[in-house]
């Protein structure tokens, strides 16, 4: 494992890695935590903040084009940017369930499913956990 590649790749692709690596790791934390504590909210808004940073930052990513400079993982993208903001209203709203369901999928979606696919051969993280 290196981190050569991700290094070597543009400023834009560094934030949205570091910041969905951040976000998955929290993110799983968050999700065997306590739930409803401080330390749950703090976390939650910090795990938001790198959320919106993945997002806002794959809409300047343009390494598959298959609509224009847009691909399938742009409308990943606009979910989450939908859904992260109703994810938080909910839990403000106490409406836990939905809170609950909402973070999960995202967390699952965005982060777990959308990630595996960087480990395809050709893609940058696919160099970096298994070499070029």
């Amino acid at each position: 494992m290196t981190l050569a590649p991700l290094l070597a790749a543009p400023a834009v692709i560094q934030w949205h890695a570091f910041a969905a690596l951040g976000a998955f790791a929290l993110g799983a934390v968050q999700l065997a935590a306590p739930k409803g504590t401080i330390p749950h909210r703090l976390f939650g808004w910090i795990w938001a903040t790198l959320m919106l940073t993945v997002v806002i930052s794959s809409f300047f990513i343009h390494q598959i084009r298959l609509w224009g400079p847009w691909s399938p993982i742009h409308l990943l993208s606009l979910f989450t940017l939908i859904m992260l903001p109703l994810a938080v209203l909910r839990a403000r709203r106490h409406e836990v369930e939905r809170h609950r369901r909402a973070m999960t999928g995202l967390f699952a979606g965005a982060l777990v499913i959308a990630g595996a696919f960087t480990l395809l051969p050709g893609r940058i993280m696919h160099a970096v956990v298994f070499g070029p």
